[in-house]
């Protein structure tokens, strides 16, 4: 059965993607599926923390909180008119969500935000890496031009810099 499926993680750049997704499952008449994908810190399957407790459960639960926790901020406390599924992936998120969307009849939708020369040095595109290895459509949704502002607020800020009040009108 096809299906929409889209990266969360909680940032501004993913929100976008997740309404989007949501109003191409609401179009298509499909399940939306939602998919967190995280990675546990330093260490492999065995290691613990300092009470016993495998690190990978701690970061399994935290990614499902957190995924829980961004559903609620897209859709509110009613549900969707469509079926929404969330799912919790170890692994990268772009190959996390290749698998989910293995099926050709998939769409799969994921955000493009800026990426500066820096960034893509330090930090590869999950968009490309989706878009090179999906087997299914793939919507990149790019960032709000909000986002633009928000950026330029938060440096302006940081510096300490004074708001020029003609910028607002």
């Amino acid at each position: 059965m096809p299906k929409v499926v889209v990266g969360v993680s909680g940032g501004m750049g993913g929100l976008g993607a997740l309404h989007r997704a949501a109003a191409e499952a609401r179009l298509r008449r499909v399940e939306l599926c939602a998919v967190l994908a995280w990675q546990a810190p330093d260490g492999g399957p065995g290691s613990r923390t300092s009470r016993g407790v495998p690190v990978q459960v701690l970061c399994r639960s935290a990614a499902a909180d957190r995924l829980r926790e961004v559903l609620d901020a897209a859709f509110g406390a009613g549900a969707p008119a469509f079926p929404v599924t969330g799912l919790t992936v170890r692994g990268t998120a772009g190959a996390a969500l290749v698998d989910v969307a293995c099926d050709p009849d998939d769409l799969l939708v994921v955000g493009a935000g800026p990426r500066g020369p820096l960034r893509r040095l330090l930090r590869p595109s999950m968009a490309r890496y989706v878009l090179a290895h999906a087997a299914c459509p793939v919507l990149t949704v790019p960032p709000s031009p909000l986002r633009a502002a928000y950026e330029a607020a938060r440096r302006r800020n940081s510096w300490r810099l004074p708001l020029d009040v003609r910028e607002l009108a």
